[in-house]
């Protein structure tokens, strides 16, 4: 048995699918033709890690969040708010390393809550469902015995049926499925955003990772529980919720694009991007720095082909060299 979400595809929900889609697409044949995906990325990362604490209370600013991303000191902020911070980038980046993944499994989940929730929780135990009962605002989730039943009903839909709709539509209702079943103790809305862009990641849909979704939702909180509190008012009914999830979509993407043309009135150095010199950039991003052989034998390339992928990447300042010319290491600019 599997989850089956209730819903209607009205005119309005339709027209801002169609919408994202046609956005979506010139942002993609946008990007891939300029040196500052990574920019992009960082900064989205940033915005989802501040926007997605800042819903659950999190006190640092976008700036603070930017200056733990790049381990600087912040001055007078309790270790609580800077954990918080760094597990959600921990979570984004696992969540980016399985973008790929065809289907998330109970330990999936599992492992992303152990890496948002790890020493940051007021009850119950990261990486496990919880075994008490629990109260949000007014609304009351399932008690904790149907907890494992109807998270494999919601796996089962999301592995298996959820295909047949755009991603626009799936993430949303994964992210309201996960809040109403609230699994864990605690953590619960930090793990259902991450898994609704990891829905997006996954289905293709943000192949570069440069859509903040969660700044739609920090910035009208009020808005936000409503919408999703709407859906149990209406008996489950996801339409509403799913208009609201697309508007905030088409939000971002319009924000992204505002981003994308900024950026690239900026640019001087314009590079089309290879498939291997994008592998080499995430590995980069991954590994913090790479010796010239660790590249080569990486991507499976001769050291000339490693050049020839390198100094494009080096001329327009997306990699340098670091360390003598004998032992020097290849990192993002």
């Amino acid at each position: 048995m599997s989850y089956q979400p209730r819903f209607t595809i009205t005119p309005a929900l339709l027209a801002r699918v169609e919408q994202v889609a046609a956005l979506r697409e010139r942002i993609l044949l946008a990007t891939v033709q300029v040196p500052w995906i990574l920019a992009l990325q960082k900064d989205t990362r940033t915005r989802n890690t501040h926007s997605s604490t800042a819903i659950e209370g999190n006190p640092l600013t976008l700036e603070q969040v930017r200056a733990v991303e790049e381990g600087r000191e912040i001055p007078a902020i309790t270790q609580r708010a800077t954990r918080e911070v760094t597990n959600y980038f921990a979570g984004l980046r696992f969540i980016e390393t399985k973008a790929s993944k065809k289907s998330i499994t109970h330990e999936d989940v599992f492992k992303l809550h152990r890496i948002l929730a790890a020493e940051v929780m007021d009850q119950g135990t990261a990486g496990r469902y919880r075994t008490i009962r629990v109260r949000v605002g007014r609304y009351v989730p399932p008690p904790p015995e149907e907890v494992s039943g109807l998270m494999f009903e919601l796996l089962t839909w999301w592995n298996k049926e959820s295909v047949s709709l755009s991603p626009v539509l799936s993430s949303a209702m994964v992210h309201y499925r996960f809040e109403a079943i609230h699994p864990f103790a605690d953590g619960n809305g930090r793990a259902g955003r991450a898994l609704a862009l990891w829905e997006l990641y996954r289905r293709g849909f943000d192949t570069h990772h440069i859509f903040s979704v969660d700044e739609f939702y920090w910035e009208d909180r009020p808005r936000y529980y409503q919408a999703l509190d709407a859906v149990r008012q209406e008996g489950e009914n996801l339409t509403g919720w799913l208009e609201y999830s697309a508007e905030g979509l088409l939000s971002t993407l319009e924000r992204v694009w505002t981003r994308v043309q900024k950026l690239s009135s900026q640019s001087t150095k314009k590079l089309v991007l290879r498939p291997k010199q994008e592998q080499l950039l995430k590995m980069l991003r991954d590994n913090k720095s790479m010796s010239p052989s660790e590249i080569w034998s990486a991507l499976g390339i001769s050291k000339q082909g490693a050049l020839d992928l390198l100094n494009p990447l080096i001329d327009a300042g997306l990699v340098k060299r670091v360390g003598s010319k004998k032992s020097g290491r290849y990192i993002l600019a």
